[in-house]
């Protein structure tokens, strides 16, 4: 008997406003979980406008602990109510320190465990530096009743060594939350095939399905691409969303035959840990 299990992404504009964006998302994370879906992503930093396009010292004062943002909250009832699992995106602060964090609600309620985003850019439009310390949690997977979830955030995603660390932890289903768009600094570069063929890299390269949530909107000149999507193990898109819509995915995700397919093709049979030193050098 296999293990079927149903996800979901969500695509949403953002008015800027906080307690309008949280309580959008809920509708939506309703929505999701009304067709069935047992495992819902929001996008990065859903709690209102990608605040990261410029370096603003206010908005310091919208970070809060795990245990009193008002996302984390929101998602956190939600996630009882509905008995659903939401990996919630927030803007984390832990007493000098700020992060662009992930509280792994679980289908209780409870906080399963918290990531903080290991990779942070700084470049024209995405200046995440100035307002983010690199996580300190290390990748992290959470083991469910569904499965193995391993989640990396936006910036984590273009990195090869993100969704092999988490499959050698046990994930069996890799999961994106993201905010990404525009490059002010180039009007003529495009990243959104960019960014779609690098996760689906990390799909067949280690034969695990692949959720990937992202915005849409403008947002003060900074344009979102959504795109958001659901890959199977093999890199083939079961659901998508286009650059402009709003609204949700869910796909049912055979985790069993997945693991099939992942021993057949021998990826991780086949590894050479010993001819991989250098990837740890930091030169």
């Amino acid at each position: 008997m296999s293990r079927t299990i149903r996800v979901a992404a969500i695509q949403m504009a953002f008015s800027g406003d906080r307690s309008t964006d949280i309580g959008r998302t809920a509708e939506r994370v309703r929505e999701a979980a009304a067709q069935g879906a047992e495992i819902v992503l929001p996008s990065e930093l859903f709690e209102g406008h990608y605040f990261c396009t410029t370096q603003d010292e206010a908005r310091f004062a919208t970070a809060e602990p795990v245990d009193r943002h008002p996302a984390v909250q929101a998602m956190r009832a939600l996630a009882r109510e509905l008995r659903i699992f939401i990996p919630t995106s927030f803007f984390e602060r832990d007493g000098p320190h700020y992060y662009n964090s992930l509280a792994f609600v679980g289908d209780d309620g409870e906080i399963q465990g918290l990531y903080r985003k290991s990779h942070i850019p700084d470049g024209p439009g995405y200046m995440e530096k100035f307002y983010f310390r690199p996580g300190n949690t290390g990748f992290r997977v959470w083991k469910t009743r569904l499965g193995t979830v391993g989640i990396g955030i936006c910036w984590d995603q273009w990195y090869p060594e993100t969704a092999r660390a988490l499959m050698l932890q046990g994930a069996e289903l890799l999961m994106f939350p993201t905010a990404i768009g525009a490059e002010p600094h180039d009007p003529l570069l495009d990243t959104r095939r960019l960014w779609v063929r690098a996760m689906v890299g990390h799909a067949v390269s280690n034969v695990v399905p692949v959720v990937a949530s992202n915005r849409v909107g403008d947002e003060g000149g900074q344009a979102f691409y959504g795109n958001s999507f659901i890959a199977d193990e093999r890199g083939d898109m079961i659901a998508e969303l286009g650059t402009q819509d709003e609204g949700v995915i869910v796909a049912a995700l055979d985790l069993d035959r997945a693991a099939r397919h992942r021993a057949a093709f021998g990826f991780f049979r086949d590894r050479r840990p010993e001819l991989y030193r250098r990837l740890a050098e930091d030169r």
